[in-house]
């Protein structure tokens, strides 16, 4: 089971209903929320695709969420409350991947690991 690990970048105001009630959906209510999704989840993977301007998501490995779970975790939950990133963020918080860091990332556990 390859795990994708999802991001809220983008705060609560002047966002479209649609797109707040697809997040919502998610469960990914909070800015520097997270969840866990199966990569093989069509219909989670599909809502993630339709907010991908709003989140960033990659793949991460199964040591990475033992630490996670581990750090920030609640027992049996595949949502997290991350901070901040320590030293802010690397790239643009407003544009998408490869010049910011929106849509879907190559290396999220640079970003995650920074938030724990």
């Amino acid at each position: 089971m390859s795990n994708i690990l999802v991001i809220r970048i983008a705060g609560q105001v002047k966002n479209k209903k649609k797109d707040e009630e697809t997040l919502n959906r998610l469960k990914l209510r909070k800015k520097f929320s997270s969840i866990l999704v199966d990569s093989k989840d069509k219909i989670r993977m599909g809502m993630i695709e339709s907010v991908s301007y709003m989140v960033s998501y990659g793949e991460v490995s199964d040591d990475f969420v033992k630490d996670l779970r581990q750090k920030r975790g609640k027992k049996n939950s595949n949502i997290f409350f991350l901070h901040p990133p320590v030293g802010g963020f690397k790239k643009s918080s407003k544009v998408a991947f490869p010049k910011g860091i929106l849509g879907k990332q190559e290396d999220i556990t640079k970003l995650a690991s920074r938030m724990l």
